[in-house]
Protein backbone atom coordinates (compact mmCIF):
# COMPACT_ATOMS: atom_id res chain seq x y z
CA UNK A 1 0.00 0.00 0.00
CA UNK A 2 1.13 3.34 -1.12
CA UNK A 3 1.01 6.58 0.99
CA UNK A 4 0.97 10.13 -1.48
CA UNK A 5 -0.69 13.31 -0.09
CA UNK A 6 -3.30 14.63 -1.94
CA UNK A 7 -2.98 17.49 -4.76
CA UNK A 8 0.73 17.60 -3.81
CA UNK A 9 2.26 19.57 -5.92
CA UNK A 10 -1.67 19.04 -7.43
CA UNK A 11 -4.42 17.18 -8.94
CA UNK A 12 -2.82 16.38 -12.03
CA UNK A 13 0.52 14.63 -10.49
CA UNK A 14 -1.46 13.02 -8.32
CA UNK A 15 -3.63 11.23 -10.80
CA UNK A 16 -0.51 10.28 -13.32
CA UNK A 17 1.43 9.22 -9.55
CA UNK A 18 -1.19 7.27 -8.63
CA UNK A 19 -1.77 4.96 -12.08
CA UNK A 20 2.19 4.82 -11.78
CA UNK A 21 2.41 2.95 -8.81
CA UNK A 22 -0.18 0.90 -9.46
CA UNK A 23 1.83 0.36 -12.59
CA UNK A 24 4.79 -0.32 -10.05
CA UNK A 25 3.24 -2.74 -8.00
CA UNK A 26 0.94 -1.23 -5.53
CA UNK A 27 -2.46 -2.62 -4.29
CA UNK A 28 -3.62 -0.39 -2.51
CA UNK A 29 -3.28 3.89 -2.25
CA UNK A 30 -3.83 6.04 1.02
CA UNK A 31 -4.72 9.58 -0.38
CA UNK A 32 -3.10 11.39 2.53
CA UNK A 33 -5.74 14.58 3.09
CA UNK A 34 -3.32 17.09 4.34
CA UNK A 35 -3.88 18.70 7.37
CA UNK A 36 -2.15 21.84 9.59
CA UNK A 37 -1.49 19.33 12.04
CA UNK A 38 -0.90 15.31 11.33
CA UNK A 39 -0.22 14.38 14.64
CA UNK A 40 0.67 10.63 13.45
CA UNK A 41 3.15 11.79 10.81
CA UNK A 42 6.88 12.64 10.80
CA UNK A 43 8.41 15.78 9.35
CA UNK A 44 8.69 14.39 5.66
CA UNK A 45 4.65 14.02 5.91
CA UNK A 46 3.87 16.73 7.94
CA UNK A 47 5.91 19.12 5.26
CA UNK A 48 4.50 18.12 2.56
CA UNK A 49 1.10 18.30 4.35
CA UNK A 50 1.60 22.27 4.98
CA UNK A 51 3.32 22.39 1.20
CA UNK A 52 -0.08 21.19 -0.12
CA UNK A 53 -2.31 23.83 1.97
CA UNK A 54 -0.17 25.91 0.96
CA UNK A 55 -0.25 25.87 -2.49
CA UNK A 56 -4.43 26.19 -2.18
CA UNK A 57 -5.30 22.50 -1.25
CA UNK A 58 -9.24 21.80 -1.04
CA UNK A 59 -10.71 18.45 0.11
CA UNK A 60 -12.62 18.43 -3.61
CA UNK A 61 -8.77 17.89 -4.81
CA UNK A 62 -8.92 14.08 -2.73
CA UNK A 63 -12.84 13.63 -4.60
CA UNK A 64 -11.36 14.43 -8.30
CA UNK A 65 -8.43 12.54 -7.44
CA UNK A 66 -10.36 9.45 -6.49
CA UNK A 67 -12.59 9.54 -9.22
CA UNK A 68 -10.08 9.33 -11.72
CA UNK A 69 -8.23 6.43 -10.11
CA UNK A 70 -10.58 4.21 -7.45
CA UNK A 71 -11.52 2.02 -10.25
CA UNK A 72 -8.00 1.16 -10.97
CA UNK A 73 -6.70 0.82 -7.68
CA UNK A 74 -8.78 -0.11 -4.32
CA UNK A 75 -8.52 3.69 -2.80
CA UNK A 76 -8.51 4.76 0.92
CA UNK A 77 -9.06 8.29 2.19
CA UNK A 78 -5.86 8.95 4.90
CA UNK A 79 -6.76 12.27 7.15
CA UNK A 80 -7.57 13.66 10.62
CA UNK A 81 -10.85 13.58 12.02
CA UNK A 82 -11.48 17.36 11.91
CA UNK A 83 -11.48 17.27 7.97
CA UNK A 84 -14.06 14.54 8.05
CA UNK A 85 -16.28 16.22 10.79
CA UNK A 86 -15.89 19.46 9.13
CA UNK A 87 -17.23 18.09 5.82
CA UNK A 88 -19.95 16.39 7.36
CA UNK A 89 -19.12 12.35 7.76
CA UNK A 90 -22.65 11.68 6.51
CA UNK A 91 -21.99 13.71 3.43
CA UNK A 92 -18.33 12.78 3.18
CA UNK A 93 -19.15 9.49 3.09
CA UNK A 94 -21.42 9.17 0.49
CA UNK A 95 -19.07 11.02 -1.90
CA UNK A 96 -16.40 8.69 -1.35
CA UNK A 97 -19.13 5.59 -2.05
CA UNK A 98 -19.99 8.08 -5.19
CA UNK A 99 -16.20 8.17 -5.89
CA UNK A 100 -15.72 4.24 -5.50
CA UNK A 101 -13.41 5.12 -2.43
CA UNK A 102 -12.53 1.77 -0.14
CA UNK A 103 -12.35 3.05 3.37
CA UNK A 104 -11.24 5.46 5.69
CA UNK A 105 -8.18 5.74 7.49
CA UNK A 106 -8.24 7.98 10.17
CA UNK A 107 -5.52 7.71 13.22
CA UNK A 108 -6.91 10.07 15.41
CA UNK A 109 -10.45 8.54 15.79
CA UNK A 110 -10.17 6.51 18.67
CA UNK A 111 -12.06 2.94 18.32
CA UNK A 112 -14.25 4.00 21.38
CA UNK A 113 -15.52 6.81 19.52
CA UNK A 114 -15.84 5.37 16.22
CA UNK A 115 -19.23 3.32 16.86
CA UNK A 116 -20.92 7.27 16.90
CA UNK A 117 -20.26 6.93 13.08
CA UNK A 118 -20.24 3.25 11.95
CA UNK A 119 -23.94 2.81 10.79
CA UNK A 120 -22.78 6.10 8.35
CA UNK A 121 -19.67 4.41 6.83
CA UNK A 122 -21.84 1.07 6.94
CA UNK A 123 -24.72 2.58 4.89
CA UNK A 124 -22.24 4.28 2.49
CA UNK A 125 -19.92 0.99 1.95
CA UNK A 126 -16.63 2.42 3.28
CA UNK A 127 -14.41 0.37 5.83
CA UNK A 128 -13.22 2.28 8.33
CA UNK A 129 -9.74 0.62 9.15
CA UNK A 130 -8.87 -0.34 12.81
CA UNK A 131 -5.22 0.71 14.14
CA UNK A 132 -3.41 -1.90 16.66
CA UNK A 133 -0.59 -0.28 18.93
CA UNK A 134 2.18 -2.38 19.65
CA UNK A 135 1.25 -1.26 23.73
CA UNK A 136 -2.00 -2.45 23.40
CA UNK A 137 -2.81 -5.47 25.80
CA UNK A 138 -4.54 -8.99 24.28
CA UNK A 139 -8.19 -7.28 25.86
CA UNK A 140 -7.86 -3.91 23.70
CA UNK A 141 -6.87 -6.33 20.69
CA UNK A 142 -9.70 -8.39 20.88
CA UNK A 143 -12.07 -5.17 21.03
CA UNK A 144 -10.30 -3.60 18.17
CA UNK A 145 -10.10 -6.37 15.43
CA UNK A 146 -13.57 -7.42 16.31
CA UNK A 147 -15.19 -7.22 13.06
CA UNK A 148 -12.35 -5.48 11.48
CA UNK A 149 -13.03 -3.74 8.10
CA UNK A 150 -10.70 -3.40 5.07
CA UNK A 151 -7.56 -4.10 6.38
CA UNK A 152 -6.19 -3.76 10.26
CA UNK A 153 -3.60 -1.18 10.65
CA UNK A 154 -0.49 -2.62 13.38
CA UNK A 155 1.66 0.63 14.39
CA UNK A 156 4.80 -0.82 13.54
CA UNK A 157 6.10 1.29 17.28
CA UNK A 158 5.16 4.29 19.20
CA UNK A 159 6.13 7.34 17.65
CA UNK A 160 5.69 9.52 14.28
CA UNK A 161 6.10 7.93 10.50
CA UNK A 162 9.36 7.41 8.86
CA UNK A 163 11.70 7.59 12.22
CA UNK A 164 12.83 4.10 11.25
CA UNK A 165 12.14 2.59 14.64
CA UNK A 166 11.92 -0.87 15.04
CA UNK A 167 10.21 -3.02 17.75
CA UNK A 168 9.71 -6.87 17.88
CA UNK A 169 5.76 -7.66 16.92
CA UNK A 170 5.74 -11.24 16.51
CA UNK A 171 3.99 -11.47 20.03
CA UNK A 172 1.54 -8.88 18.60
CA UNK A 173 1.03 -10.17 15.13
CA UNK A 174 0.02 -14.00 16.53
CA UNK A 175 -2.32 -12.37 18.82
CA UNK A 176 -4.20 -10.55 16.04
CA UNK A 177 -4.12 -13.19 13.84
CA UNK A 178 -5.53 -15.44 16.80
CA UNK A 179 -8.60 -12.95 16.67
CA UNK A 180 -9.18 -12.05 13.15
CA UNK A 181 -9.05 -12.78 9.41
CA UNK A 182 -8.63 -9.84 7.98
CA UNK A 183 -5.74 -8.57 6.31
CA UNK A 184 -3.10 -7.02 8.59
CA UNK A 185 -0.89 -4.42 7.33
CA UNK A 186 2.04 -2.71 8.95
CA UNK A 187 3.17 0.65 8.56
CA UNK A 188 5.45 3.00 10.10
CA UNK A 189 9.34 3.09 8.96
CA UNK A 190 8.61 1.23 5.72
CA UNK A 191 11.44 1.17 2.95
CA UNK A 192 13.58 -0.35 0.46
CA UNK A 193 15.64 -1.80 3.25
CA UNK A 194 13.08 -3.03 5.93
CA UNK A 195 10.31 -3.94 3.86
CA UNK A 196 11.00 -7.60 3.69
CA UNK A 197 11.42 -7.93 6.99
CA UNK A 198 8.78 -6.38 8.18
CA UNK A 199 6.38 -8.01 5.82
CA UNK A 200 7.23 -11.08 7.32
CA UNK A 201 4.04 -12.69 8.94
CA UNK A 202 1.74 -9.69 7.72
CA UNK A 203 -0.21 -9.55 4.63
CA UNK A 204 0.98 -6.29 3.56
CA UNK A 205 2.99 -2.91 4.53
CA UNK A 206 2.01 0.77 3.77
CA UNK A 207 4.90 2.96 2.45
CA UNK A 208 4.59 6.67 3.03
CA UNK A 209 7.69 8.75 3.99
CA UNK A 210 10.10 7.65 1.37
CA UNK A 211 7.87 8.42 -1.38
CA UNK A 212 6.67 11.97 0.00
CA UNK A 213 10.62 12.67 0.70
CA UNK A 214 10.77 12.33 -3.12
CA UNK A 215 7.98 14.32 -3.85
CA UNK A 216 9.41 17.37 -1.33
CA UNK A 217 12.85 17.08 -3.78
CA UNK A 218 12.64 20.55 -5.78
CA UNK A 219 15.97 19.50 -8.01
CA UNK A 220 13.45 16.86 -10.09
CA UNK A 221 11.06 17.65 -12.28
CA UNK A 222 7.54 16.08 -11.98
CA UNK A 223 8.27 13.00 -14.83
CA UNK A 224 11.56 12.38 -12.45
CA UNK A 225 9.56 12.57 -8.92
CA UNK A 226 7.14 9.66 -10.89
CA UNK A 227 10.01 7.91 -12.09
CA UNK A 228 12.08 7.41 -9.04
CA UNK A 229 8.90 6.84 -6.92
CA UNK A 230 7.80 4.14 -9.06
CA UNK A 231 11.32 2.45 -9.30
CA UNK A 232 11.43 2.37 -4.99
CA UNK A 233 7.46 0.45 -5.71
CA UNK A 234 8.76 -1.77 -7.90
CA UNK A 235 12.01 -2.41 -5.68
CA UNK A 236 9.62 -2.93 -2.55
CA UNK A 237 7.37 -5.06 -3.88
CA UNK A 238 10.41 -7.55 -5.59
CA UNK A 239 12.25 -7.46 -2.10
CA UNK A 240 8.92 -8.52 -0.36
CA UNK A 241 8.10 -11.45 -3.06
CA UNK A 242 11.40 -12.79 -3.41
Amino acid sequence: MAYITAGFPNVNFSVDLALALKEAGADKLELGVAFSDPVADGPIIEEANLKSLQNGFKTQDVFDISEKISDKIETYWMGYFNSFFHKGVENISKTAKDRGVKGFIIPDLPHEETFAYRDIFTKNDISLVSFVAPTDDEARIKRVVKNAQGFIYLVAYMGITGSGTSEDLSQIIREIKQESQTDLYIGFGVNEKTAKEKSNRVDGVIVGSAFVKVLLDDSLSYTKKIQKISQIAKNIKESINS
